[in-house]
Order: C-alpha cells, then structure tokens, then sequence
C-alpha cells in the first residue's frame, strides 16, 4: 500500500511575457519494503522547494528508491540528477520518441534527455506494467504521444495523471491547451475521468492544479487550495518587497 502527499502544487496557468511556467505537480509516496518514490520531479526552479519538502518529511535526496516519470517535458524530468541512489522509471516509447526530436524543442531538454538515456539507474516500462509492487501504469496519449499515468494502490488510492487532463478545466472540458494530437487527447481526457470514476476514493494528482477528489456530482473537487505569488523589487531597497498573490 502507498501513501502519497504532494511535494510541489502544480499550477494552471502560464505567462505573459516570458514563457512557460512549467510550475508542475510533484508527488512524494511511501510504499512497501521502505520504497520512497518521487511522482515526475518538476522543473529546474523547484530543486529548492524539492529540498525542503523532503527535509520537513525528514528525508533526503539520497533517501529518494525511485523516480517514476509520466513523460518526458522538461518542467517533469529535469531534476533527476538530484537522486543519485534512485532507479529512474520512464516510459519506453516515450523516450525514443523524445530521444527522436531535433535539438530546440520547446518542451524537451535535450542535454538532460541525452544524460538520462545513458544512466545505468534507467529503467525503461512498457504501458500496463507494474513498475512497483502496487504501482500499475497505462498510456495516455495527445499531451505527449506515449504519456502514462501511475495508479498507485493505498487508501485512498492516488491516480497521478500530470498532463493528461493539467487542471480542473480540462478535466471538466474534455479539451486541452497543449497538445500534439487534439482528437486522441480527448480519447484520453475521457478514459481518465472514467478510469478515475471506478475507483472511489481515489485522489487525482494533475499536472498543473491542486490534488482532487470527485464530488457526488462527479465534478473535481479541489483537496487544497492553490498556493502561487511572485515578490518582487519596485522599491528603493532590497528590503522593500512587493508581493503578487497569483490565485483567487
């Protein structure tokens, strides 16, 4: 049985002026035989906030048994190098067709993704296995053409979709904002709702949005509020601190 607590709060939203955010869901699960999995492992920005949740559970990097990525952007893979005893999950297909794609993407880091295929703590899963006692997966394409999602068994039991369906609204709307394959992602908005639907009680973890639940309704009902600002110099000294909430 797994017992998952979120690391990092994803966030629905991008910027204006400077890019993505790529401010993604992290996930922290315990699991038998002393397991300690990190869900995907967010963007190069969260190592500090990585650090520290681990130190508030009382672990470290080094405690960390294994990475298990849903797919292969880079604000979801970029901090595996901070894990240097865990054995990294990743989807075969979808690291050939990372592996496959020119240098420049705008989602991929082609320095990391290089790195990672060569590490010997890599290990590669075909959708439908179970990577870890209790952890099954299963493909779910558009996002990216090979994303999985990890059904973790606990109670409750945790679905952690990441990009799948990224928030709320595209749980409810069927339609995503970033996809490769519009038709298919849409197939796999609704096979998530549905996979999610048959098993009651489970907590939905996605990609860029707060932990939910279904409500009896069958509508996401977010577990926790969003937390996200921005604390910025418009003053006349470092001490002078302006600070955006950036939720409702």
């Amino acid at each position: 049985m797994w017992s998952v607590t979120t690391l990092q709060i994803g966030y629905p939203g991008r910027s204006t002026h400077h890019g993505t955010l790529g401010w993604s869901t992290i996930g922290l699960a315990r699991g038998p035989g002393g397991r300690i999995a990190l869900l995907d492992t967010g963007g190069f920005a969260a190592r500090r906030v990585i650090a520290r949740g681990l130190a508030a559970q009382g672990l470290s990097p080094a405690d960390v048994t294994d990475l298990l990525l849903t797919h292969l952007h880079h604000d979801h893979m970029i901090n595996w190098p901070m894990f240097g005893s865990a054995t990294i999950h990743a989807p075969r297909a979808e690291m050939a067709w990372a592996l496959a794609q020119p240098d420049g993407h705008e989602s991929l880091c082609e320095t990391a993704l290089r790195a990672l295929s060569t590490c010997p703590r890599l290990r590669l899963f075909d959708p439908g296995e179970e990577v870890l006692p209790g952890v099954a997966t299963a493909e779910y394409p558009g996002h990216t053409p090979h994303h999985v999602a990890f059904t973790l068994a606990g109670d409750p039991p945790t679905l952690f979709s990441a990009d799948i369906a990224k928030n709320r609204i595209e749980l409810l709307t069927g339609e995503a904002d970033m996809t490769l394959d519009a038709e298919r992602h849409r197939d796999s908005i609704a096979r998530l709702r549905a996979a999610w639907a048959a098993l009651p009680g489970a907590v939905l973890m996605p990609g860029h949005d707060a932990p939910m639940l279904l409500d009896p309704e069958g509508k996401p009902r977010p577990l926790r509020p969003l937390e996200a600002g921005i604390e910025a110099w418009f003053g006349a000294s470092l001490a002078e601190m302006t600070r955006f909430s950036l939720v409702p």
